[in-house]
């Protein structure tokens, strides 16, 4: 959850935003619930497993797109009248996930990267430059947001548990990691 925070504190996510969150795995549904929970209004999720994205609608998603690339750029186009978002949370961290982000980022608008960019580098250039565009992200404090989150979590406001959807003893840790290798978990709880 404190990663997702991060992810939409460092976009300066603000009431009646329109965000769009690229992926759909712990973070990016997080992204989505903090999102949420800072007054975005609409929260375009662009994620392809079914189950993930509707677990991202139960934390706020209004549209979910599944389409990649140049298709997936075009219908978050499409759904904002060709505007894209004001908010891009790239939670994946790969070059595709990033070229997406800059397809869809609206001039004067803001791309947060939180995921674990698996690239040495990326484009800023023209497409950020001209359009106004500021990047931020990176690793998230996230003991710099227990005292603000933890309470909305021990009284139910949210619920950021819901993304764990297997539990495996001490024993269990490499197959709980190859379950969420091979996408047949989202996240795993370990317990003793």
């Amino acid at each position: 959850m404190g990663t997702g925070h991060h992810a939409a504190t460092t976009a300066g996510v603000r009431r009646g935003d329109t965000v769009t969150v690229i992926g759909d795995g712990a973070v990016g549904l997080l992204s989505v619930l903090a999102a949420r929970r800072l007054g975005a209004d609409r929260i375009i999720l662009m994620g392809r497993h079914g189950s993930r994205t509707s677990l991202g609608q139960e934390f706020g998603a209004t549209d979910v797109v599944a389409e990649r690339g140049e298709q997936g750029i075009e219908q978050v186009r499409d759904l904002t009248a060709g505007q894209g978002t004001r908010v891009v949370i790239d939670a994946v961290g790969f070059m595709s996930a990033y070229e997406q982000a800059i397809g869809v980022v609206r001039a004067g608008g803001v791309i947060s990267r939180v995921g674990l960019p698996q690239y040495e580098q990326a484009p800023l250039g023209v497409p950020t430059w001209f359009h106004n565009v500021t990047i931020t992200g990176g690793i998230a404090p996230t003991r710099a947001y227990i005292d603000e989150l933890l309470p909305e979590v021990l009284d139910g406001t949210i619920e950021p548990g819901k993304v764990f959807d297997r539990t495996v003893g001490l024993d269990g840790i490499p197959d709980g990691y190859r379950a969420m290798a091979q996408r047949e978990a989202l996240k795993v709880l370990v317990t003793p």
